[in-house]
């Protein structure tokens, strides 16, 4: 019996060291435990050691606190304009209580991506096709103050929301390529023109100043040759005064002047003129000269 009372001891030492050590928790690093004593919420553990009472004390939720990312699949939503078209977000949220979280919603995703979807909607509703694939950081906005708002009482913070995809119809795809390229070719035909009208103004520029110059080099050719010939009469005049002067100076008789004048008149004879008027002293010098020629024919 002794026996049988020290192998019934044991056993319940063992299982109550057993029951100490699977009671004992340790939290992790950004996690937290909700914890429920008889069905009712006791506690939330955070980070270090604790002990759960055993048969009593339940951890009813393990939550991470980091941020989680979550992309939901393609949502059809109808512009304003009655264009059918697909999209889908990527939310980026954090679990701040872990308590609401647990007792908050039934299913927070679904209750996510459902609250999510009906907002895209409402916001794709009240902006055309144009305003939808321009407007993402609206749309960003818009969807993350709702969901902010709606996620509150559930524990959970909406950091982020990304427009990952808007993929309009075929149909539509295909008309907004082509008016892309025809916008394209008319910026190529504006920039086509606008060099052309640019080179021919450069043109027009070069050739007016080309004349412009040509002009003043004419203007300033005709200037130097006036003044040439200018100086050139300058220095004529001056000779010839400088040559009467030099006529005055040498005091020259009679005689010379008479033979200077037949020289000259001997000059005027060997040109093209039909009447010829002799001076009154030439013709004295003509008779003197006869004279002398009778005399030494003698």
């Amino acid at each position: 019996m002794e026996i049988f009372k020290w192998i019934v001891l044991g056993a319940l030492v063992l299982i109550a060291i057993a029951l100490l050590v699977t009671n004992i928790r340790i939290v992790p690093q950004a996690r937290a435990y909700v914890v429920e004593r008889l069905g009712a919420y006791h506690g939330t553990w955070q980070v270090g050691l604790h002990f759960k009472i055993p048969l009593i004390d339940k951890i009813a939720r393990k939550v991470s606190l980091k941020e989680k990312v979550i992309d939901f699949p393609p949502q059809p939503v109808i512009t304003k304009d009655n264009v059918t078209m697909e999209i889908d977000t990527v939310i980026y949220f954090q679990i701040t209580d872990p308590k609401l979280y647990t007792y908050g919603v039934e299913s927070p995703m679904d209750a996510i991506e459902n609250l999510t979807a009906t907002t895209l909607r409402n916001i794709i509703g009240e902006l055309e096709l144009d305003e939808s694939l321009t407007s993402r950081e609206h749309i960003n906005s818009k969807i993350r103050l709702v969901l902010d708002e709606a996620t509150d009482p559930w524990g959970i913070k909406i950091n982020r929301v990304e427009v990952k995809n808007i993929t309009p119809p075929r149909d539509i795809q295909t008309a907004m390529e082509k008016q892309m390229r025809a916008e394209r070719e008319r910026r190529e035909a504006i920039l086509i023109a606008e060099g052309e009208k640019k080179s021919a103004i450069l043109i027009a520029e070069g050739q007016k100043e080309a004349a412009i110059l040509q002009a003043e080099a004419q203007k300033q050719a005709a200037i130097k040759e006036a003044e040439g010939q200018s100086e050139a009469i300058l220095m004529i005049n001056k000779a010839t005064a400088d040559g009467l002067k030099l006529i005055k100076d040498a005091e020259l008789d009679d005689a010379v002047i008479k033979l200077k004048s037949l020289e000259a008149f001997q000059k005027a004879a060997d040109g093209q003129a039909t009447k010829i008027i002799i001076p009154s002293e030439i013709q004295g010098l003509a008779g003197l000269a006869a004279s002398v020629k009778e005399l030494v024919k003698e």
